[in-house]
């Protein structure tokens, strides 16, 4: 497909995506593609403000034939108060994710919700959870994020999630009519072990990974840490950024985007900060096409004939 640009409805017309084929695989119909979005947006300690914006861009994803909605990590509430969003924190059956639930069945839309602050095993503590919701409203799977954002940022702050966050411990793909997907959320990034697993020892197909990455972190390794995991998986990436400032405190990075599994950037925003969706058609014979000439699932020896060595 040649460079092209994809026109959403009027409030957004600005943040239209830039659609992008870089290899010439045997042509496909129609039929075989699926649309899908991502949202960039700027959270903030309001949750009726956000959800506000979660569903106006659903609705006008939906009118343009978006089938997968994929929102950002903390979509719902970035508090600037220590400990803010634990207060908040619900069970996944609770009045804020059944919203959203809702708003899914309303729209007749998937959408991935990561990381949603789920209710955690104590007062004090938190899951940063990544919620996939069917076009019924139904909770398809969660994902509690595994790596902990505990990082000296250069320049920057101390940021020590593990101090209202419960980390994880389980790893999660599950079938949709998008193909299988692995569930990630922004810090597990930086594992490619985790990405491994979920493409050799889960067959996923897609990889999610809503993130709000710092404006430091994000402008040296955003990019490249996505192409690199959809590269090295031969999986189609999506990758939800928060944007922006959310408040006195914190600022993230932004540029959502979709890549191929061959590692091009296939949809983004033209703006990195503004609010809106870029969206993408991704064929899961691209997938098959790409591993076919490039089988490294045959060629991958560590875990079979790899031997340690001490000198």
């Amino acid at each position: 497909m040649a460079l092209a640009s994809f026109a959403v409805s009027p409030p957004i017309a600005a943040c239209a995506a830039v659609l992008r084929r870089a290899m010439s695989f045997s042509s496909v119909s129609a039929a075989s593609q699926t649309r899908v979005g991502v949202v960039q947006m700027t959270s903030v300690g309001d949750l009726d403000a956000n959800y506000a914006t979660c569903s106006r861009l659903t609705k006008e994803a939906a009118a343009a034939g978006v089938k997968f909605l994929c929102f950002p990590e903390v979509f719902s509430f970035i508090g600037s108060k220590d400990g803010e969003s634990v207060k908040l924190a619900e069970p996944l059956d609770g009045p804020i994710m059944q919203r959203y639930c809702s708003l899914a069945n309303e729209s007749s839309i998937w959408l991935s919700l990561g990381g949603f602050q789920e209710r955690g095993p104590d007062d004090s503590h938190q899951y940063n959870t990544h919620v996939l919701i069917d076009e019924s409203g139904k909770v398809r799977s969660s994902y509690r994020k595994i790596h902990l954002f505990d990082v000296d940022v250069p320049g920057n702050m101390v940021y020590k999630e593990s101090r209202f966050t419960t980390a994880g411990d389980t790893v999660v793909a599950v079938d949709s009519p998008f193909g299988r997907l692995g569930l990630t959320v922004c810090y597990d990034l930086r594992f490619p072990e985790l990405y491994q697993c979920l493409r050799f020892k889960h067959q996923a197909q897609v990889l999610l990974v809503p993130s709000a990455f710092t404006k430091v972190t994000g402008e040296a390794h955003w990019e490249i840490l996505l192409r690199a995991r959809a590269i090295e998986t031969q999986c189609y990436v999506i990758a939800a950024a928060q944007a922006g400032k959310h408040n006195e405190k914190r600022e993230s990075y932004g540029d959502s985007i979709i890549i191929d599994p061959w590692g091009t950037v296939i949809a983004r925003l033209p703006d990195r900060l503004s609010t809106g969706f870029a969206v993408a058609d991704i064929d899961l014979s691209k997938v098959e096409a790409v591993r076919t000439k490039m089988p490294i699932s045959v060629h991958r020896k560590f875990e079979s004939i790899w031997k340690s060595s001490s000198l």
